[in-house]
């Protein structure tokens, strides 16, 4: 049973973003498909919904600054530690995570995360590396039980080690 909630980009957000992205250009839609190993392909996240993109979807590659759409809601100011990448989402309304889904998304066993922690100002308090092991939910819990051990933490991002690319956060329970 996972411990903790994974939360996709909030529905206001994504709104906004089907918009104009947080790097201020407008979105641009397109069929998904299978090309390999390429950006856009089946199986890649989409942070709306927690899930992979499937062949057909109608998605975007949209700028997400995460951390800021974070600090506004709660009021903090993550200075330069504010920062924008790229995000997966669906083109139109997806109804979001399906609530029959278990577990941490995108928790494939051997891939390489990075857990970055964040203070109610929005500033870095920490970070961990962490390859995900075969039993992934127990693992995702372990290291999000060591980073909120910390009472200064109020925030984790989950992020691909290899491309920094934001998966999802938890807030403190």
């Amino acid at each position: 049973m996972t411990t903790y909630t994974p939360l996709p980009i909030p529905e206001t957000a994504l709104r906004q973003l089907r918009v104009a992205d947080d790097s201020g250009r407008a979105m641009e839609p397109f069929a998904a498909g299978f090309v390999r190993d390429r950006v856009g392909s089946v199986g890649s996240p989409l942070r709306c919904c927690l899930r992979g993109i499937e062949e057909g979807d109608q998605v975007a590659l949209v700028s997400y600054a995460p951390l800021r759409r974070w600090a506004e809601e709660w009021g903090a100011r993550p200075g330069a530690y504010d920062e924008c990448g790229p995000v997966f989402i669906h083109a139109g309304e997806c109804g979001g995570p399906d609530g029959s889904r278990a577990g941490y998304p995108f928790a494939r066993p051997g891939a390489l995360r990075t857990l970055r922690r964040y203070d109610a100002d929005g500033h870095i308090v920490g970070g961990r590396f962490f390859e995900i092991p075969e039993d992934a939910e127990a693992g995702f819990d372990a290291v999000l039980a060591e980073a909120f051990a910390r009472p200064e933490v109020v925030l984790v991002h989950v992020r691909a080690l290899e491309y920094g690319c934001f998966q999802f956060e938890v807030r403190r329970p």
